[in-house]
């Protein structure tokens, strides 16, 4: 059986980067496995209450987001989810980023052996995680991110390991898609620190097929303030941003595809 596995650190970060893909390979009969690292505790409270302003309870935006990722999860097809249950740490330089039990502060292996027992458990010939910054510096993606590598060399399964990506040319259409529509694009015109140079892109996956099933998982998550924002797009760009996700390879056992790859188990079928 081919299995593709993603690690991810927050319930409702499996839809931006590999919901695509996850809908897509579901489709194909693979076995989709999700592993997600916290409960997402310093996530939105009601009404977008943050950490530390009274009426957010981490226990109950915790209940909360679980129950949305099993949500998502449906809505993506994916046929296995595994909770690690760490503490969110929450965003850089928040309070939670010094709690004990937050996610960012575990020892990496103890945390990369749980995730290689998964590794051993599924059997994935592909596994998909963020890059070194986290795609773009939150401390439970770079922590994801170290664990999910670590897990890999533990392990030795994967016949693929990815990262995911987002082309430079993809974020320069979508913000002057923004623009366009004259939405605030405060901290988007930085796009270039946190995207990936085109030429570095080692697999462009085509998810225009999954875009609604992109779209209804976002919609699950519907306590978290990041959810709205990418709900409140203008059609035309939502389908831009959702219509392709893009990988680069980082570890292979298979001969070097010469090209820019449109299936991530190329090399293995």
């Amino acid at each position: 059986m081919f299995t593709l596995m993603a690690v991810h650190a927050h319930p409702d970060d499996e839809v931006m980067g590999t919901g695509g893909v996850f809908a897509h390979y579901a489709a194909q009969g693979v076995r989709t496995v999700l592993v997600t690292c916290t409960n997402g505790e310093q996530g939105d409270g009601p009404d977008g209450v943050k950490p530390g302003e009274p009426g957010h309870d981490d226990e109950a935006v915790a209940k909360v987001r679980l129950a949305e990722l099993r949500e998502s999860a449906a809505h993506l097809g994916i046929s296995d989810v595994e909770l690690l249950g760490y503490r969110d740490s929450g965003m850089d330089g928040w309070d939670g980023n010094r709690h004990e039990r937050a996610f960012a502060n575990v020892p990496v292996d103890e945390a990369a052996e749980r995730v290689a027992e998964l590794m051993r458990k599924y059997q994935p010939q592909v596994v998909l995680t963020y890059d070194e910054n986290g795609g773009y510096g939150h401390p439970d993606h770079i922590q994801a991110h170290r664990v999910a590598a670590r897990a890999v060399e533990l392990s030795g399964v994967p016949a693929k390991f990815y990262y995911t990506a987002t082309p430079r040319s993809w974020m320069k259409d979508m913000y002057d898609g923004m623009v366009a529509a004259g939405m605030e694009t405060e901290g988007w015109d930085e796009y270039e620190s946190w995207t990936t140079p085109d030429e570095e892109i080692s697999a462009i996956l085509d998810t225009s097929a999954y875009v609604e099933h992109k779209i209804k998982a976002i919609s699950a998550h519907g306590s978290q303030g990041d959810s709205a924002f990418f709900l409140g797009l203008p059609p035309e760009t939502q389908r831009l941003m959702f219509s392709g996700e893009a990988f680069t390879l980082v570890k292979s056992t298979v001969p070097a595809y010469d090209g820019v790859e449109d299936d991530l188990f190329r090399g293995l079928r």
